[in-house]
């Protein structure tokens, strides 16, 4: 519940700054409240991915174009005296011009060549436009689609035309001739990268611009008409990737400083730390570094490609802050096309931020294509100044003396300050400044451990800073680093691609190319790496083998099956799970890993796993089993016979707590069904028959009076069986026949133990497919609900075992069950295969004939896609001219009558109702779904296909999603300033309140409590109430809906629908984490259990999870177990007697289908919060206790009795239970004791039905049980006999016991409530409503007290007679509040 305004400014929270929350509530467990329940099972949405360029692009050609003219100046520029004149850094006038020329030409290509020495370079000097020309197109025509550069040097040549003309030369350089970039472009082509080195070079770059605007234009021209001249001369070539880098504005000059180079430009694009040491050198802040001159510079010791050196170390922080600058200021695609696309390109713009920078201060603006922001000012280079005066300084020293190097500071205080960000920045920040730093430092062995930690630690902050690390290009360098040997580089390396193939899994082609996987590989085999780093490497591993054939290949030749097997037992449980999934996905469509894995007994060591106590490791090892069996290969017998076995192991699961393991189970099967599907064609075939068979016979036909009075009593109740609204809950007819528990599978084919056809005269019970006008047949949900019914799903314990002929058969019975699950998603899923097979079969099967029983079966051979079922072998059955309710339309279902005040039922999943498939409801069952079109019903391959592609439950990219997430983060609920927590200890301190003030009233005494201080109307007819402990809340159930009540204003909060069958109730309620975040139990009589939120609170209520909580429930009357029918008469025919064993079956259906009338115990449920144990029982034989945490059975006692249990109560100090039954006993059950010796008292005082049995919960706490004769006995544990009888009220009806004061109050039949005090005392008695004219009380139906507030209890009256009343009243002390329900 969420902590709002109002709440905040409540009595209680003004109280509690004065109190302490009690400790107890801190410390109790709270269940169903694991990421499992409060996320939906899927992946992250993929982020997308632009780190990758998708057209990376290398410059493989150079064009050097040098208009120098050595020796003669331009006419249109006047130059200074002195004035700048080094080309290249060579004075063209200490030598003759042409070798001047040469020489430069020489040295510049150099220049270039330390940054692409693999390049095609080509000079023209003091060039023609023909050797222009020439020079290009054959450059382009040997770059293919890869990238040219051209350098233009204008410096002997008239300034650029504002025509988009530049000067070359004629052959005698007696004139300049004009060359124009229309024609410069042609030549070039694109991809092209364009350098001017000019006065006025910003014309050349808007006149590109135009130009390339021209051809685009001429394009979408020839484009849209063909018949235009344009259309018929070559396309010229679009600009769109070409980049352009000129020296300065079209209305600026070059400098002409006489301590600067003439191509001043050129110098920073390929030789920037010489610029830019030279240009720290003539700012005043050199001063401060005594002893360093220009000559000095040329002498700084070292090579620029080695960092050890100090020139290296320059360089490779001026590529760290270039890198930085340009990563923080430019947007990130145009980060990635600049600076990540191509090595030379950003090498150029990185030395261009530098060109920037210096010539902005002589007045230049350099200029790009494409434009960037501004970055001269930019902090960084101010790293970058102290970076230079630091190794300046030690020149002196180091060159006349020879003194070691000192290395510079500015990667440690870059991480320093990176560590800073990561650890005092706040959730939403701008991203780290140094992040492009932090991968420089991944080259340095120095600072490479720290960075590697700071990294991983940034990825821990989610995807959004994976995705930036990668944006910023850290990925070959984390590639590389696997190379590496070291062994504390293991864990940092296995965190940081964990973290990366959880947001991007496209890299396992990267990994398996290098063979990063054999990095992975050895992590995981080293017995002495924590197992947190051998969850990740083995992350890694399933996500390279992954839908990866490359990758399932070299990691099984790497013996990733066996190293995955020696680790299935783990104690770490999350390695476990993806040691299961790795396995799993390795053998996926890859029949040499499964080989591999039989060899290796891989399917067998999983079993042990089906059984862990962690759902997500079940989950996971049913996925890997189920990918086992889900090969495409041809099976010989032995692959056959271990799929078998396999798929019997699997069917275990079915009664499995957690949904997400039974949705993992169906889609386990579906696998195994698409292997087989001729011989499921087969089963589903025999199955409808059988079902057809026992369609509507006349109750005339039956032997047994009992059963003809029986479904001739209510017709109308009968015909509910196939008017409910979801057939989710119409589907616990397993719970019938106990007596088939036992039942061997080979003798199957000559009985069938129940029949639904015996449930109605009228043919709206079932029918079973529809029109015969359509090819297509999809079985109904009434349809799959018979069919199951008619199978007589029997346990599955006694199916190991069995003969493999009919393990089809069981399989089908196990997906027949869980298409009668009660979670939603897992009865989608299963309904989803039962009629992809269903139209299978019946589209396969049409010209043909059924014949034998049902546990015949069809050879062991899977076939092939779009194999027919007759090609498997034998003759596949055909339904016989006689099943004419094949033919027959499916009557439209009554809809369901719902209470005037009952809203709308609206499904808790995806906005639809969860078992609809997208069909319509009452569609015919011959009709298509809504995105077929007529043509698909002649492709039968169509649904087989539907099974295989979209069956998947999405666990292993749910899984995934926690190596995407943080998990250095402190929980929000352990941070004591997150709104969890504040919330939490909110809602402690209200608890403590509560104790308190309940402690107060007992201590002062209960002395009358018959003040009624809220009466309402329930929308629906009562039958369970629970009190919220520590909320002004009462949940009340009706049949089969929950309503919440607050009982200080008298509100109805919300009202919604259960989800159980029509035919089935509402037997119990229990609030779990009632302390905290209270989830609301309920428990049906067909066994179910379901788990609710976000009730009560303005919200939609969701249902967390559900599952079968007893499933064996045999319904009984009050005090006898079910019996033989008095009229029943032994019967010649074994057939008949095994659908009818142990008591007349109409009776039995009768007694299932209105459990209101005939008074069954339903489904009893005891709740401990302390150990998260769950006691349920009810019309069984047993109690079974569930453990919530785990979500699993783990223990089943017998109760010794032939009798329903009706009450239970529970001591989890005394590790005690007790449990009243229907017959009068009352018995203890001590569970830590094995099945045969846990029961240690049994008391059989009472005569009649026990209708509540309490433990007191203290140390001595005794048992105190009544009885509906009202006798109340309290028994003390060790004694045995009752200490204590008090006889109460005759024709008890309801009855509770107050858990913390010596109260308990009764409900009888004869209108009235007795509140009454441990020692016999009579506190109240209540008969009528408050208020002048207070109507006589009705017979009471149920009654609850407060579990904390003393004088409080609740009482539903359900009154029946001319007129119905159903009212809900709160009786307490001394505040009165009613209302009534006519």
């Amino acid at each position: 519940m969420k902590m709002d305004a109002e709440l905040l400014h409540s009595p209680v929270v003004g109280l509690a700054e004065e109190e302490e929350a009690d400790t107890s509530d801190w410390n109790l467990p709270l269940a169903f409240m694991k990421k499992r329940h409060s996320e939906k099972i899927e992946g992250s949405k993929a982020l997308a991915q632009s780190w990758r360029m998708k057209d990376r692009m290398k410059t493989v050609s150079v064009a050097l174009v040098l208009c120098l003219n050595v020796g003669v100046d331009p006419p249109d520029v006047v130059k200074t005296s002195p004035c700048a004149r080094l080309e290249c850094w060579i004075d063209p006038l200490s030598m003759s011009p042409q070798k001047a020329l040469e020489t430069i030409g020489a040295n510049l290509q150099k220049q270039y060549e330390n940054w692409q020495p693999r390049a095609r370079y080509k000079q023209s000097l003091d060039p023609t436009v023909d050797e222009v020309k020439k020079l290009c197109t054959s450059l382009r025509r040997n770059a293919k689609e890869e990238r040219v550069l051209f350098h233009y040097n204008g410096h002997g040549v008239p300034r650029p035309t504002v025509n988009g003309e530049i000067w070359v030369f004629n052959k005698n350089y007696t004139q300049y001739i004009p060359l124009s970039i229309y024609d410069l472009q042609t030549w070039m082509g694109s991809p092209s990268i364009f350098v001017y080195d000019c006065s006025n070079a910003g014309i050349i770059v808007k006149s590109f611009k135009q130009f390339a605007l021209q051809r685009e234009q001429e394009l979408e021209v020839a484009a849209i008409n063909p018949n235009h001249p344009l259309a018929q001369m070559p396309l010229p070539p679009s600009m769109k990737n070409c980049i352009q880098l000129a020296a300065c504005e079209a209305s600026e000059l070059l400098p002409m400083n006489p301590d600067l180079p003439a191509d001043l430009f050129t110098s920073c694009l390929t030789t920037p730390i010489k610029v830019a040491l030279r240009w720290f050198c003539m700012q005043k802040s050199a001063k401060l570094v005594p002893g360093v001159t220009l000559d000095l510079i040329e002498k700084i010791p070292g090579r620029l490609n080695d960092r050890r050196t100090p020139l290296g170390e320059l360089n490779w922080i001026f590529t760290a802050i270039t890198d930085t600058i340009a990563w923080n200021v430019l947007p990130r695609d145009l980060f990635q096309k600049l600076f990540r696309q191509d090595l030379l390109v950003a090498s150029l713009f990185r030395n261009f931020l530098l060109a920037e920078r210096i010539m902005r201060s002589y007045n230049c603006t350099p200029v790009s294509s494409p434009r960037l922001p501004p970055t001269y000012m930019h902090a960084m280079w101010q790293a970058w100044d102290l970076a230079v005066d630091i190794c300046l300084s030690q020149l002196p020293t180091i060159i006349e003396e020879g003194t070691a190097f000192r290395h510079s500071p500015f990667f440690a205080e870059q991480l320093t300050a990176f560590q800073v960000w990561l650890t005092m920045g706040v959730e939403n920040r701008n991203p780290p400044e140094q992040l492009p730093i932090v991968l420089q430092v991944l080259l340095s062995q120095v600072h490479r451990l720290r960075a590697l930690d700071l990294l991983g630690r940034f990825l821990d902050l989610g995807p959004w800073a994976v995705s930036l690390a990668l944006s910023v290009g850290i990925f070959p360098y984390v590639l590389k680093l696997l190379q590496s040997s070291a062994r504390e580089l293991r864990p940092l390396l296995v965190f940081i691609w964990a973290k990366i193939l959880a947001v991007d899994s496209s890299c396992q082609a990267d990994l398996v190319k290098d063979n990063g996987h054999k990095y992975f590989l050895s992590v995981l085999a080293d017995p002495y790496m924590p197992a947190e780093h051998r969850t990740m490497a083995v992350f890694i591993l399933a996500v390279i083998v992954n839908s990866y054939n490359i990758g399932q290949e070299a990691c099984l030749q790497g013996n990733l099956i066996a190293i995955c097997l020696e680790q299935l037992n783990d104690p770490h449980p999350l390695l476990r799970q993806w040691v299961a999934i790795c396995l799993g996905r390795i053998w996926q469509n890859f029949d040499s890993a499964r080989w591999c894995g039989v060899r290796d007994s891989a399917h067998e060591k999983l079993y042990s796993l089906l059984s862990d106590p962690i759902p997500e490791v079940r989950c996971a090892a049913v996925f890997a089993l189920g990918t086992f069996v889900g090969n495409s290969a041809e099976r010989t017998d032995h692959s056959t016979t271990i799929d078998h076995n396999v798929a019997m192991m699997l069917a275990q699961l079915i009664n499995d707590g957690s949904p997400i393991v039974r949705k993992e189970l169906v889609v386990a099967l579906s696998h195994l069904v698409v292997q087989y599907e001729s011989n499921f064609c087969t089963v589903a075939l025999q199955f409808m028959e059988e079902e057809k068979n026992y369609a509507v016979p006349s109750p005339a036909i039956s032997t047994e009076p009992g059963n003809q009075s029986q479904v001739r009593e209510s017709p109308a109740r009968m015909r509910s069986v196939s008017s409910y609204t979801n057939i989710r809950a119409a589907t616990t007819t397993r719970n019938l026949n106990k007596s088939l528990q036992n039942l061997n599978l080979s003798e199957e084919g000559g009985s069938v133990a129940f029949s639904p056809g015996n449930l109605s005269t009228s043919s709206s019970a079932s029918s079973t497919l529809g029109s015969p006008d359509n090819d297509e047949y999809i079985l109904s949900f009434e349809t799959i609900d018979k069919m199951r019914r008619v199978s007589s799903y029997s346990s599955l314990n006694s199916l190991i075992g069995v003969s493999f002929n009919s393990v089809y058969t069981q399989i089908w019975r196990v997906l027949l069950h869980l298409a009668a699950d009660p979670f939603p998603e897992v009865s989608d899923l299963a309904m989803k295969v039962l009629n992809s097979i269903a139209y299978k079969a019946t589209m396969n099967a049409r010209p043909q004939k059924i014949s034998g029983s049902l546990t015949q079966s069809a050879p062991a051979s899977p076939t092939s896609k779009g194999t027919h079922i007759h090609q498997a072998g034998g003759s596949p059955p055909m339904p016989s001219a006689s099943s004419s309710s094949l033919t027959n339309e499916v009557p439209k279902p009554p809809a369901r009558e719902l209470p005037p005040a009952r809203p709308p039922y609206t499904p808790p999943f995806s906005g639809q109702a969860p078992h609809s498939h997208q069909f319509q409801r009452h569609r015919k069952m011959f009709d298509k779904g809504p995105d077929q079109t007529a043509d698909d019903s002649d492709e039968p391959g169509g649904h087989r296909n539907f099974i295989s592609t979209t069956m998947q439950t999405g666990l292993c990219d749910w899984s995934a999603k926690y190596f995407a997430q943080p998990v250095m983060k402190m929980p929000e609920e352990h941070d004591v300033e997150s709104q969890v927590r504040k919330e939490r200890e909110w809602r402690f301190l209200r608890n403590a309140r509560v104790r308190r003030q309940s402690q107060r009233i007992m201590q002062r005494g209960i002395t009358r409590l018959d003040d009624q201080i809220f009466i309402n109307r329930n929308p629906g007819v009562p039958s369970v109430v629970k009190f919220h402990p520590f909320n002004p809340c009462i949940a009340v159930a009706d049949k089969d809906s929950i309503c919440f009540w607050d009982w200080e204003k008298g509100e109805r909060l919300d009202y919604f629908y259960n989800g159980n069958p029509r035919y089935t109730r509402i037997t119990a309620m229990e609030y779990l984490n009632g302390h905290d975040c209270s989830l609301l139990l309920t428990a049906t009589d067909d066994g179910a259990l379901r788990i609710w939120k976000n009730f009560a609170d303005q919200k939609n209520p969701e249902m967390v999870t559900a599952w079968q909580g007893l499933s064996d429930m045999l319904p009984t009357t009050r005090g006898q177990s079910p019996r033989p029918h008095r009229n029943h008469r032994p019967t010649a025919n074994p057939a008949a007697q095994a659908r009818c064993p142990g008591e007349g079956l109409a009776r039995r259906v009768s007694i299932y289908l209105d459990r209101s009338k005939q008074g069954g115990a339903g489904m009893v449920v005891d709740w401990e919060q302390e150990t998260g144990l769950l006691m349920t029982s009810g019309d069984v034989r047993v109690i079974r206790i569930w453990d919530t945490d785990r979500e699993m059975k783990v223990q089943d006692f017998p109760t010794g009795a032939d009798s329903c249990v009706t009450s239970l109560s529970c001591d989890p100090h005394r590790s005690l239970i007790v449990a009243g039954l229907g017959d009068g006993s009352v018995r203890v059950y001590d569970r830590r004791m094995g099945p045969n010796e846990c029961r240690i008292m049994t008391y059989r005082e009472h005569g009649a039905w026990v209708v509540k049995a309490h433990l007191q919960k203290e140390t001595e706490g005794r048992i105190i049980s009544v009885s509906v004769n009202g006798d109340v006995r309290f028994f003390e544990p060790r004694m045995l006999d009752s200490v204590n009888v008090l006889q109460t009220v005759k024709g008890l009806t309801a009855l509770d016991i107050h858990p913390q004061a010596n109260l308990f109050a009764c409900g009888s039949m004869n209108q009235f409530i007795a509140v009454y005090s441990s020692n016999g005392d009579v506190i109240s008695n209540i008969k009528y409503y408050d208020g002048f004219m207070g109507q006589r009380i009705g017979a009471i139906s149920c009654l609850a007290f407060h579990p904390y507030w003393v004088p409080s209890f609740c009482i539903k009256l359900v009154f029946l007679g001319a007129r119905r009343f159903v009212c809900l009243s709160l009786v307490s002390w001394p505040n009165v509040c009613s209302s009534v329900r006519l």
